[in-house]
């Protein structure tokens, strides 16, 4: 059970997309996921870059630098026309080519959204 500022955080996002004319759970549950997953992946590149400075070993990148707005801490800033044109116009392609070179953890997972 979720209590406290939790909860609170929780009923403010779920008004934030009643107010949006989402009301169906199981798509507000989907697009909440979405989210949550651009912000993971955001979150992994930051250690991977410090990682990076650290041990001064490259790795291959989620983001490259033509696709820095979808990062989480720019894409968080945007409008909602615009984060909805990256999550569907970019957002998918770029989770697609994860999944083709392996390094999602989830990646059967995610495999179910493009079949």
């Amino acid at each position: 059970m979720l209590t406290g500022e939790l909860k609170n955080k929780v009923d403010k996002i779920w008004e934030i997309f009643w107010m949006g004319v989402i009301t169906n759970p199981l798509s507000v549950i989907e697009q909440f996921t979405y989210l949550l997953f651009i912000k993971d992946l955001d979150d992994k590149q930051t250690v991977q870059e410090k990682n990076e400075i650290i041990l001064g070993v490259s790795k291959e990148k989620f983001f490259n630098e033509n696709e820095s707005q979808m990062r989480w801490k720019n894409f968080k800033q945007m409008g909602a026309e615009y984060m909805y044109d990256i999550v569907s116009r970019r957002f998918f392609r770029i989770l697609k080519i994860c999944m083709e070179i392996k390094i999602l953890p989830f990646q059967n997972i995610w495999k179910m959204l493009f079949l």
